[in-house]
């Protein structure tokens, strides 16, 4: 049983080099304004303000290493709480969808030692997808199998397909995403010009 401290959303960097994706600091506002009525998710930039796009496995060691630093904070220099501290050490796990999971099989897209270390030193909650078998990405990975102990499968009680993939198309075809999006970001990407058929251009701009 897991008490859950926080949940962080880190954008890739802009060197991450995947298709239609707008500046990082457009990102990082939009989910800042998404965010805004939450009391347990937060925005960390840090991912997207590095010189070039970062390993998901660097992103994890990073984090990770501050949510120790923090904890160690918070209890203080009183060697009494070593002890208990130690006991109750914050642990950080990467969530992802099993689409995700099913790209580990990709040759030459993660590195095996890499899957390893997030499977082994972090782990992994893995939300179900329609159409992916979790279970079976598990199986046939050798690495994935043998730490699937570490690996929690979240199986929602009511499907959403609902993708970001989708509602970047919606947007670039001049759909309606209202009630798919905060109404704060809708009106976000309305005044940048987001994900409209030109953005490559307008969202690579510097920030005033």
């Amino acid at each position: 049983m897991y008490q859950v401290i926080e949940g962080i959303i880190s954008p890739v960097n802009d060197s991450y080099g995947k298709k239609d994706l707008v500046a990082s600091h457009h990102r990082v506002a939009m989910a800042q304004l998404a965010l805004q009525t939450s009391d347990w998710i937060r925005v960390d930039p840090w991912e997207s303000e590095q010189a070039q796009w970062m390993e998901t496995v660097k992103v994890l060691r990073h984090h990770h290493t501050e949510l120790l630093r923090s904890s160690a904070q918070r209890e203080g220099p009183d060697p009494s709480k070593i002890s208990s501290a130690s006991a109750a050490l914050p642990e950080l796990k990467l969530l992802c969808g099993a689409d995700v999971l099913k790209t580990f099989q990709t040759p030459n897209l993660w590195k095996d030692e890499h899957i390893r270390e997030i499977v082994e030193k972090f782990g992994l909650v893995c939300v179900s997808r329609c159409g992916h078998d979790p279970k079976e990405y598990i199986f046939n990975s050798p690495i994935l199998r043998q730490f699937q102990h570490n690996i929690h499968l979240a199986r929602e009680p009511i499907q959403n397909e609902i993708s970001a993939t989708y509602i970047r198309k919606a947007l670039s075809q001049g759909q309606s995403v209202k009630y798919l999006l905060p109404d704060p970001v809708i009106t976000y990407i309305r005044d940048h010009s987001l994900y409209t058929n030109d953005n490559s251009q307008k969202g690579k701009g510097k920030a005033g």
